[in-house]
């Protein structure tokens, strides 16, 4: 028992060296200059009052485990709190720059959407059954495909979670890292892309991104678990504003469509119903906040009944990343929560900033009065 005890607090004490040695290093500095936004210089063309923005300024730092905040209004530079330049990992928000980068892959044929993972080749060491196999990359994409398959990260819906052959492909939607991650093989397969590259060519470079580096960019494997690694991301605040006012644009850019217009409604239409999330979420239609789902994206179906967030949407990472578009007001909000040097290499993480408290401030400091 000694010996094992001393063994458990060596690997700790290694982990935690690899840990500092890793810190050390630092991530890579970015690879081009990149292209700050424009800052507002009259607040009277916005609708806020400096006050306001004060207001919420320190309702945040008093309140709130934020690290980095922006507000876009117009296209342009509103507020900023905290560390924006920083790099860390994006948790779930990588689900939804994935959708956008499928977009012009879908459009031009290179991707099916109704292909089955069957069909493109996708198994387990633990081998996948018939039905799983009939599973469309359109199931995949909306984690539908009732393949209950363990996945080598954590993060999905594990009490929601069936036994393996219980449902058809597409009937029953359970957030499930299995899928998001075959989402990743998939595209990289049939693209021949390496989803990194393509977050590059399709976003970093054209949108002008401040603190990329494709060198931060790293997948995490565990193949005791599953054959399909998690493609996570590494990216900063402020460049996660220009993901955000992309959308906003419907994919335009300096006048150029970097994403159809098409794709973008599309992804971001309820596949799976505002009821069917609540029943997994165990809320009903009083709660305050009421989200769908569409590919990979997260509809925002409601926040407290306020107008102004009708037709809102948002890419939500566990913890506190989010990535908010709010279409009526005109306004993209870019968020993570405080991560201490040792989250950000996955290895101990602080409070959380939950949805709820996220969406109360968005309601008190960002919607207009009733």
């Amino acid at each position: 028992m000694q010996l094992s005890s001393s063994i458990k607090k060596n690997k700790i004490l290694m982990s935690l060296l690899l840990v500092v040695m890793l810190q050390a290093c630092g991530p890579h500095k970015p690879q081009f200059m990149g292209t700050p936004f424009e800052k507002h210089t009259n607040l009277k063309e916005t609708g806020f009052t400096q006050k306001k923005l004060d207001s919420m300024r320190s309702y945040i730092s008093k309140n709130l485990t934020t690290e980095g905040m922006i507000i876009l209004k117009n296209g342009k530079l509103l507020f900023e709190y905290g560390n924006v330049e920083d790099l860390s990992y994006l948790a779930s928000v990588r689900k939804s720059i994935l959708s956008m980068l499928f977009g012009k892959y879908v459009e031009n044929g290179t991707i099916n959407l109704d292909e089955t993972i069957g069909e493109i080749g996708v198994e387990e060491d633990g081998g996948l059954i018939d039905l799983e196999k009939t599973a469309t990359v359109h199931d995949i994409i909306n984690s539908r495909s009732g393949v209950f398959y363990t996945p080598v990260n954590g993060g999905s819906d594990n009490k929601n979670i069936l036994k393996r052959g219980s449902k058809k492909p597409g009937e029953y939607f359970v957030y499930n890292n299995w899928d998001y991650n075959v989402a990743g093989y998939i595209f990289e397969k049939k693209t021949g892309k390496d989803i990194y590259q393509e977050l590059e060519d399709q976003l970093a470079i054209p949108l002008g991104f401040q603190d990329w580096n494709i060198k931060n960019q790293k997948k995490q494997y565990k193949k005791s678990k599953s054959r399909y690694p998690a493609y996570h991301m590494y990216i900063s605040v402020r460049d996660m504003a220009k993901i955000g006012q992309l959308m906003l644009n419907d994919g335009k850019w300096n006048g150029k469509q970097l994403i159809s217009k098409e794709w973008i409604k599309k992804t971001t239409s309820t596949i799976t119903s505002t009821e069917e999330i609540n029943k997994r979420k165990g809320l009903n239609e009083s709660s305050p906040y009421q989200l769908s789902y569409g590919y990979m994206w997260w509809i925002i179906d409601n926040i407290k009944h306020h107008p102004d967030f009708e037709g809102a949407y948002h890419a939500s990472g566990y913890g506190g990343q989010y990535i908010t578009i709010i279409p009526k007001l005109n306004i993209v909000v870019a968020h993570k929560y405080k991560l201490t040097p040792l989250v950000k290499l996955g290895v101990k993480r602080g409070k959380d900033v939950p949805y709820w408290e996220y969406f109360g401030l968005l309601h008190d400091y960002i919607a207009t009065k009733k």
